[in-house]
């Protein structure tokens, strides 16, 4: 006989509740920001599958965020790309010694500008130029200097957590090769270096908990060879970077068709790392997880703080690493197992972009700063800040999570390394339908190292997020099995 609804089913109800098992002294209540209402999955019409926590809501900005994001100013911007042009060309085959053109004028002015933002910071910040020779190799047929301009604002009180944001500095035509012609590169990337610039301007006297670093990189275009190289050390001291964004193409709104659009920017986010060992690899297939790889987590966790009104901005995350044919700096740091993803507009404009500068019946042809749209790319900087700025201020991604597979039972427990952070308040375990892009629920668990929820590992996607006194959350790590 069918259950009459008199007595329900121990699952059926389940909405708020969790069984805990707690190492270590039990610290401050989580801030909470969910609400008990279930989670609605119009495909099948009712919530399912029924379990506990409350609804996920976006992250709102702060007081101190959203004074930032009213600092970010369009003529700056414009300012600074105009600037960038004037150059001539800042390909990297171009000269290193001539102080008017070519990319070594380009780049000390840029060192310049960057160590006067430092010169604001009470010390915090620092600049300075990383530069080393690259082998002969493909697009470089001779023994080349390549220089990044790498400023690091140091954190207050997490130091050695470290989040990156990039423009690239040199620009190219149509001819890979040709580094004599004029190349403007006034969007491509004139627009990210300028966006990277007026980050570090905006944060420069403020204190962010984490260190920022932002970069702009060289020799992009002919193989991402500054950016590489900028990966490689990091990696060599052990720095702890857990989230790293490249501003590649970000100032125009209109496509070489008409195509408009201004209130949505691309986020290129991978899924399963490429770096990944066969056994890490076996232990994922294990728990599932193809779409939440630390990048995915990553731009999950831009969304959740940076499409709002303040940036007046969407951020569309896009499931591949990069768009065909082509890669920009994320993929140097991806390649070294840094969770990294790729800003950028959202329609390009083809009919411009890397084309030789020339007028073809009235029509100007070639990366032109013409073509740059600086009210939307205000607003795709405020996104960058939105994220750097949350990203640096909340707790740092959960490190070492576990879940328990080696019991059969329809609960769930998870362990996990408890965070540094001087504010940690404690954490929420997240989790959501397999087939749901996001995570839809949230169960605050408090200052705990393990807790057992009472909701199948079988049947859904679970994850681990930080959270300090402010409430501010970090992204979420997804587990392996254990």
């Amino acid at each position: 006989m069918a259950d009459s609804g008199h007595r329900p089913s121990r699952r059926a109800f389940l909405t708020t509740s969790a069984t805990l098992a707690t190492v270590g002294a039990v610290g401050a209540a989580v801030p909470a920001v969910a609400d008990a209402s279930p989670a609605f999955d119009e495909r099948v019409g009712h919530a399912w599958p029924p379990g506990p926590g409350g609804r996920i809501h976006r992250q709102q900005p702060d007081h101190e965020l959203r004074t930032l994001l009213a600092e970010i100013d369009p003529h700056r911007l414009r300012a600074t790309v105009e600037k960038l042009v004037s150059f001539g060309t800042r390909h990297t085959l171009s000269s290193q010694t001539d102080p008017n053109r070519g990319i070594g004028a380009a780049t000390n002015w840029l060192f310049g500008q960057m160590q006067a933002i430092a010169a604001t910071s009470g010390g915090r910040m620092t600049t300075e130029l990383q530069s080393f020779i690259q082998p002969p190799a493909n697009r470089i047929p001779t023994p080349t200097k390549i220089t990044n301009v790498i400023t690091t604002l140091r954190g207050s009180t997490s130091p050695d957590r470290i989040y990156v944001v990039t423009g690239h500095i040199d620009s190219r035509v149509t001819d890979v090769m040709n580094f004599t012609d004029d190349a403007p590169g006034a969007d491509d990337d004139g627009s990210g270096v300028a966006a990277m610039m007026e980050l570090a301007r905006v944060m420069a006297t403020r204190a962010p908990e984490a260190t920022i670093v932002f970069a702009a990189v060289a020799g992009e275009e002919q193989g991402l060879y500054g950016s590489a190289f900028m990966a490689k050390q990091f990696k060599a001291g052990g720095a702890d970077i857990q989230g790293m964004f490249s501003n590649d193409i970000i100032g125009a709104s209109k496509a070489d068709d008409g195509t408009s659009d201004r209130n949505h920017i691309r986020l290129f986010a991978e899924g399963v790392p490429t770096t990944e060992t066969p056994q890490q690899a076996a232990i994922r297939q294990s728990v599932g997880g193809e779409n939440d790889g630390p990048s995915r987590q990553l731009a999950r966790f831009v969304t959740s703080v940076a499409s709002n009104e303040q940036t007046d901005l969407t951020v569309e995350i896009i499931y591949r690493r990069d768009r065909y044919l082509r890669g920009s700096d994320h993929l140097s740091f991806l390649q070294q197992g840094y969770p990294a993803n790729r800003f950028t507009e959202p329609n390009e404009n083809f009919a411009h972009e890397h084309q030789d500068v020339r007028v073809e019946n009235g029509v100007q042809f070639g990366d032109l700063i013409e073509f740059v749209d600086f009210g939307f790319l205000a607003r795709a900087t405020k996104v960058n800040a939105a994220a750097l700025w949350s990203l640096a201020n909340a707790p740092g991604t959960p490190k070492n999570l576990i879940i328990d597979t080696t019991q059969l039972t329809n609960d769930s427990t998870f362990r996990w390394d408890r965070g540094s952070e001087p504010d940690l308040a404690g954490y929420e375990i997240v989790w959501r339908p397999c087939t749901a892009p996001d995570w839809t629920r949230v169960i605050p668990v408090g200052d705990v190292t393990t807790a057992t929820v009472d909701l199948s590992k079988d049947n859904v996607f679970f994850g681990l997020r930080a959270v300090d006194r402010d409430g501010h959350r970090s992204p979420v790590t997804f587990p392996v099995s254990g």
